[in-house]
């Protein structure tokens, strides 16, 4: 799998992760301490990002870290 295509999924899997909920890029910024432009460009697949801040995502979804990277 190819970089781009592990960070779009993975974007993707945020989206849907945030949308079950119900809440807005803002909220869900506001609940684990990102800043809401940094959410979109996680959910769009333009960030890089670090294994703690996935452990944030996992955290405050309350799932497993592997349950973050089943594909949608």
């Amino acid at each position: 799998m190819k970089k781009e295509e592990l960070l779009l999924n993975f974007g993707k899997r945020i989206r849907q992760l945030r949308e079950a909920e119900k809440l807005t890029q803002e909220e869900l910024a506001e609940q684990t301490g990102f800043h809401r432009t940094y959410i979109g460009m996680v959910e769009r697949g333009e960030r890089n990002i670090s294994l703690s801040n996935i452990g944030v995502f996992a955290n405050y979804f309350k799932i497993n870290l592997s349950d973050l990277f089943k594909e949608i």
